[in-house]
């Protein structure tokens, strides 16, 4: 039996759905029942009978099935998938952050610990930022833990936030050179950048809009090429939906490893033993699961 027979056998088995980021290798993608963003995979799963959520993903998008799932078995195939930018803040270092503006309310990225959910008072992904910071009405607001995001939600509201000095590693690679060497490659093709992206990136390009919108706006653009800056995951996803357009990486360098840590073999080993198990302690899990449901509510 191959190993993508062998993951649809066990995923009968254990009556499982698998999960797979849109950053994730190609063939995870393809064996994945649902295919998207962290929150809308986990939103998705817990909307499902299975008794078991297999998240091809990095910690935080299995700790935030667990937050919404608590009573379904999460399991995170590869342990040591992280991600570097939610490891830039933890529950201490935004406890003393809001120890210094004790006003101020808390957004924070989907992208972070459950700890530091629990410790926010809103939660927010890259598509909702700006209505979730509209949300939170007068008086400072402080926004954990990306910069990047954080900059660019604060320029679309027009009115500064306190910001965590946090950053996505691959998405900081890209550099305004990179975009210009891009379009003069394809000078007719919209750029399509991730507001994780820098400031100086996000300001050239024609679209600043997040994984789900870039799928959205392929499908809807009438442009036949289109140069994507975000992980190199996303080109598989947009040629599988739109294989009618053409999808171009502006910078080879845009890889996450963390993401990219998942095979086949570990999704079949982690169905198999069902290991490792990911857990969050209930007041964390009530506390965070409150930031996310203000987010949902707005």
């Amino acid at each position: 039996m191959d190993i993508v027979a062998r993951i649809k056998e066990l995923k009968k088995q254990r009556n499982a759905v698998i999960l797979a980021h849109n950053y994730q290798n190609p063939e995870v993608q393809d064996v994945a029942d649902f295919c998207g963003d962290s929150l809308g995979l986990s939103r998705q799963a817990a909307e499902t009978d299975a008794d078991v959520i297999v998240f091809c993903g990095v910690s935080f998008m299995a700790e935030t099935a667990k937050i919404l799932s608590p009573e379904k078995i999460v399991l995170l195939p590869e342990k040591m998938a992280g991600c570097p930018m939610a490891d830039m803040i933890d529950a201490n270092q935004l406890r003393e952050l809001k120890a210094r503006h004790p006003k101020a309310k808390v957004v924070c990225y989907v992208n972070s610990s459950a700890e530091v959910k629990a410790e926010s008072d809103c939660c927010c992904t890259s598509a909702n930022v700006v209505d979730v910071i509209k949300a939170m009405g007068p008086g400072e607001i402080i926004f954990v833990p990306d910069r990047n995001l954080g900059s660019w939600a604060a320029k679309q509201v027009g009115r500064e936030l306190i910001l965590w000095d946090g950053f996505c590693l691959t998405h900081h690679r890209l550099r305004p050179e990179d975009v210009e060497a891009a379009k003069a490659a394809h000078p007719e093709a919209p750029v399509v950048v991730h507001p994780e992206c820098r400031p100086e990136v996000v300001d050239i390009a024609d679209v600043v809009t997040s994984t789900e919108g870039m799928v959205r706006f392929a499908k809807q653009t009438e442009a036949d090429d289109i140069l994507i800056g975000t992980e190199m995951g996303m080109i598989h996803r947009l040629k599988r939906e739109v294989p009618e357009k053409n999808f171009y990486l502006i910078h080879p360098g845009l890889i996450c490893p963390n993401m990219k840590m998942t095979t086949l073999d570990k999704l079949a080993q982690s169905l198999e033993t069902l290991t490792p198990q990911i857990e969050v302690p209930e007041d964390i899990r009530l506390r965070a699961k409150e930031a996310l449901d203000r987010m949902l509510a707005i």
